[in-house]
């Protein structure tokens, strides 16, 4: 492959947008950009099929900028091939309002994959982003109907291969030999602190060869040539996933800065702006330049992207008619329209049911609605017998069988959750994954980002209290329901019964805006009466009314999950004392605080001082429906190991401790 001046000329324009927008904005990233350029031009407008007019296109290739803090980079692009970013757009980097933040984000404009920034998940979103495209063309492509026939490319950085979780993908990604992920590796060799030489001096390449990975280096990040026949050869391997590790200069062009961390994380100066600039051989006093040569070079490239889609599109015209059903599913994968026979097939729990843990139900509810919904896909951080989370009809997601449906994690709970982001970042799939409560800890900053991105992706998180019992205070959840209650746009739905872990599911499969944490109980729960207690499919609600003996009353007893039975026991020996009582079952903060307010004073009048809260947690969560301490029963202290009755006993999670509490309010 031959390059020209012509795109020397392209190239140089993606550097000087990149650099000028962040003088603009005083602030930014310019070193990564001016490195990557080269890598990034050659992979666009070589090897990445896209179409900049439909970026839904479900058959394009994925560009994942992992290395987000080169967020100009990928705005060049995008602005250069015309995805709807307009010269001001760059000028208002990293301003209030602007379509161009300081690391991407997804839900701004469309084109930018992910939400990356966070160094290394990136580059486990393209695992995820490789597992469903694996997923999809297993399940609906066709001798010569390749209609999920794209790749995953992405560029990433020493950072980001110094993160842990990247590891823990890339370990997974080897294990599954997932052939379609192509990641760049800009190895420029300094970080923020300066060399890398300070704390990184493995072998990447033998790394990664260990894990499975097809490796290849290229010595000069500006030899076009080089870059090209690296990505070619990436191309061919279908087994194995790909990084090549190409040796770049960051801040390329800088007469003061190049290689060095000044070019990391600060504007480059407007003295050496303009020196940088006759560097490239461009006027040095032209700010936000683009020639009408440069702007018509990158049309080309559209144009043909335009085609390779309207190409597929007569594809998928013809699979319509030979392949009608698969279409027609393909369809309503595309709008996440997933039908009602799910909802048909949930189950019903009853007394005959006998006394079920919420992670038994739910294991029965994901048994019951899998066969109907052929894009639910997940798995559980090597705890699949512990977490319920395997039905009986899946098969599991590995080479040779990709259209298997249970994906084996290991023990990676960090991957787990940054892939589960990538899977969902493909439009209608549900991903699904699960350890216990104490090990969210391992997967927050991907949890974080679900919620920024307000991606559909479901955690299953059993073990859920002290209640789990003998292996004590190390996995026992404390601040747990507390620390991801704060998460904004994360549900967190904590069911009191089987019944209520169904409508849990229900809400989780139908909620479109964000994440969902199903908080689930080891030990076996009784089935509530709802014969004497009102319906469990107000748990949509947040919390509700769950049982009273008068409308008016006088204390009011809230509780979630597996204490609402005991909250229950204290209300029928508390009614017995002719008090007039509320018990408020609450598995879900966040969706009552959404309520009106009308609905919100109905359960929980304001006029009504004397209230108890019940949860084996963090106290955290609850002082806004209390005024003092006293009034609540929770536990804010680490546990130890013991059965899980004994630690309920001990730690006041009793009939008789909450019956105490009452009577100590009407004093």
């Amino acid at each position: 492959m031959k390059f020209t001046e012509l795109d020397t000329l392209s190239l140089q324009t993606i550097r000087t947008l990149s650099i000028d927008a962040v003088q603009k904005a005083k602030s930014g990233h310019p070193g990564m950009p001016m490195g990557c350029a080269p890598m990034a031009y050659v992979l666009w407008t070589r090897f990445l099929k896209h179409n900049p007019t439909n970026p839904d296109w479900i058959s394009r290739d994925r560009f994942v900028l992992s290395a987000g803090h080169g967020s100009m980079l990928l705005y060049s692009l995008m602005h250069l091939f015309g995805y709807g970013l307009t010269i001001d757009d760059l000028k208002k980097f990293r301003q209030f309002g602007s379509l161009t933040p300081g690391h991407p984000e997804n839900h701004l404009i469309k084109g930018v994959e992910t939400t990356s920034g966070p160094l290394g998940q990136g580059f486990a979103n393209g695992i995820g982003m490789a597992i469903a495209q694996k997923y999809l063309s297993a399940k609906y492509n066709k001798p010569d109907f390749l209609i999920f026939d794209y790749k995953i490319f992405g560029i990433v950085s020493d950072g980001d291969l110094m993160e842990g979780v990247s590891s823990e993908a890339a370990s997974l990604a080897g294990h599954l030999k997932l052939g379609n992920i192509i990641y760049l590796y800009d190895d420029n060799k300094i970080s923020i602190d300066g060399s890398t030489d300070l704390s990184f001096s493995e072998n990447v390449s033998e790394r990664f060869n260990s894990y499975g990975w097809h490796t290849q280096k290229v010595e000069d990040g500006n030899n076009l040539e080089k870059i090209f026949e690296a990505i070619s050869n990436a191309t061919t391997n279908s087994d194995r996933p790909s990084l090549i590790q190409i040796r770049t200069q960051i801040g390329f062009g800088s007469p003061n800065k190049q290689n060095t961390a000044d070019a990391h994380g600060s504007p480059l100066g407007d003295d050496e702006v303009k020196q940088t600039k006759k560097f490239y051989n461009l006027d040095p006093e032209k700010y936000f330049e683009v020639s009408s040569t440069v702007y018509q070079n990158f049309q080309v490239n559209s144009n043909e992207g335009k085609n390779k889609e309207a190409k597929w599109n007569e594809l998928f015209k013809e699979y319509s008619k030979k392949y009608n059903s698969e279409f027609n599913e393909i369809q309503k994968i595309i709008n996440s329209d997933f039908g009602n026979e799910w909802k048909k097939s949930l189950p019903i729990f009853n007394s005959e049911n006998g006394n079920i843990a919420t992670r038994e139900a739910s294991g029965k509810v994901l048994e019951s609605i899998f066969p109907h919904l052929p894009t639910l896909i997940g798995g559980s951080a090597d705890l699949t017998p512990s977490n319920n989370t395997k039905p009986k009809s899946s098969t599991d997601f590995q080479f040779g069988n990709y259209s298997g449906k249970y994906i084996r994690f290991g023990v990676r709970e960090h991957a787990m959750a940054s892939i589960a982001n990538g899977i969902a970042l493909t439009n209608g799939m549900i991903p699904y994954c699960a350890t216990f409560l104490v090990f969210s800890d391992y997967m927050r900053p991907a949890i974080r980002l679900a919620a920024i991105m307000r991606k559909k992706v479901i955690y299953v998180f059993t073990h859920d209290s002290i209640a789990l019992g003998e292996d004590g205070p190390t996995h026992q959840p404390i601040e747990h329901l507390s620390s991801l209650r704060a998460i904004p746009n994360l549900k967190v739905i904590r069911p009191a019964d089987a019944n209520e872990t169904v409508e849990a599911w229900k809400f989780a499969i139908q909620h479109k805006s964000g994440p969902v944490a199903l908080i689930l109980t080891r030990q076996k729960l009784p089935h509530i009466d709802r014969a004497i207690t009102n319906n469990y499919s107000n748990l949509k609600n947040g919390g509700y009314i769950l049982i009273e003996n008068n409308s008016d009353p006088e204390l009011i007893l809230i509780s979630s999950g597996s204490e609402v039975n005991i909250t229950l026991k204290a209300y029928f020996e508390l009614i017995k004392e002719n008090l007039k009582v509320r018990v408020v079952s609450m598995p879900s903060i966040e969706l009552f605080e959404e309520q009106d307010e009308s609905y919100k004073e109905k359960v929980l009048p304001s006029k009504i001082k004397k209230r108890i809260v019940i949860e084996a947690g963090s106290s955290q969560s609850w002082f806004k429906y209390v005024e003092s301490k006293n009034q609540l029963i929770t536990i804010d202290h680490f546990g130890a190991s013991a059965p899980g009755d004994v630690l309920m006993q001990e730690f006041g999670f009793t009939v008789e401790n909450i019956i105490s509490k009452a009577k100590k309010l009407f004093l």
